[in-house]
């Protein structure tokens, strides 16, 4: 079973088209594919920002926005973050309706266990914020249960968090719980470390907007942050690292052991995502902030971007 995980996809206003154009290969031929979808589609309503704003930020796009993300390759959008309530439950309701009308799953709800099959297993999706509108990462027991449950339904767990401080000063992973904007955003280590102790087989994250390492913990992978994966009108921001993003692979036994993986890795374009081929920066800098922050546990890649296992 091959899951493949995207970052952050913020989109302000109509995308272009063609916005997936070049990275909807590897999420079409994905077992499962899975991106954090970090705003709302609809239109209309209470934007959560005063008007002239500058320092507020609220994403909506069209539903028809839902094609597209359809077409690219995914099958479930984790609403479980900070910008999923951007225009009320209006929105979300919105948000919700669009993804259903294009035949897309999503997850992260409180108490919601998507269960998704492929390849005749079932695959349990499970989604984590710090927000009311979410599925608490602040509340660990809440947490396992939901786990236990999951795992019940299904052959594989999957969790989705949405965690950790922002910009380019967070690209570790802390010990301890961090802080944004005086904003508690978890104990992300703890948290994911939990979830595995619970049951679940694939971590994925998002959050930071900046690359995060990978750890292997008890045979299971974390990937603490996947980057910002698409933006559209400069919702998120393209400069430096901010603009690095990945669509990680990872290939799983049924009893959800890491059998090989890959990460692919992206920039941001206003025009959509593109792969970054060869060696480069990104995957050096994923390698040292892992060797840096899981030591032992670190998963390491290749000049490719494949997995060294073993």
């Amino acid at each position: 079973m091959t899951i493949a995980g995207a970052g952050d996809i913020a989109l302000q206003g109509p995308p272009p088209g063609s916005i997936f154009s070049r990275v909807r290969g590897p999420l079409r031929q994905a077992d499962l594919a899975i991106g954090n979808l970090e705003g709302t589609l609809g239109s209309g309503g209470s934007s959560k920002c005063s008007a002239g704003s500058r320092s507020c930020f609220a994403f909506q796009s069209p539903p028809q926005s839902a094609r597209l993300l359809r077409a690219a390759g995914f099958d479930d959008l984790n609403v479980a973050n900070n910008h999923a309530f951007d225009y009320g439950a209006s929105g979300q309701r919105q948000t919700l309706a669009a993804l259903a009308a294009h035949g897309l799953r999503w997850s992260g709800r409180p108490r919601q266990i998507t269960v998704v099959r492929a390849k005749g297993l079932r695959i349990a999706i499970l989604g984590f914020a710090p927000y009311p509108w979410a599925q608490s990462l602040l509340d660990i027991p809440a947490a396992r249960r939901l786990v236990y449950r999951a795992a019940a339904r299904a052959d594989l767990v999957v969790a989705m968090l949405h965690a950790g401080a922002e910009g380019t000063a967070y690209q570790h992973v802390p010990h301890g719980t961090e802080y944004y904007l005086g904003e508690n955003r978890g104990n992300e280590r703890r948290f994911a470390h939990a979830l595995v102790g619970a049951g679940v087989d694939l971590v994925l994250a998002s959050g930071p907007h900046v690359l995060r390492g990978l750890e292997l913990y008890h045979r299971h992978l974390i990937a603490y942050s996947l980057g910002n994966f698409a933006t559209c009108s400069h919702a998120l921001s393209m400069n430096g690292v901010l603009g690095e993003g990945a669509i990680l692979d990872a290939t799983l036994r049924r009893d959800g052991e890491l059998v090989s993986g890959r990460v692919l890795a992206v920039r941001q374009l206003d025009s959509g995502p593109r792969r970054m081929y060869a060696r480069n920066d990104a995957i050096r800098r994923l390698n040292f902030l892992s060797r840096h922050d899981f030591g032992g546990t670190a998963v390491l890649l290749d000049g490719n971007g494949e997995f060294q296992l073993g």
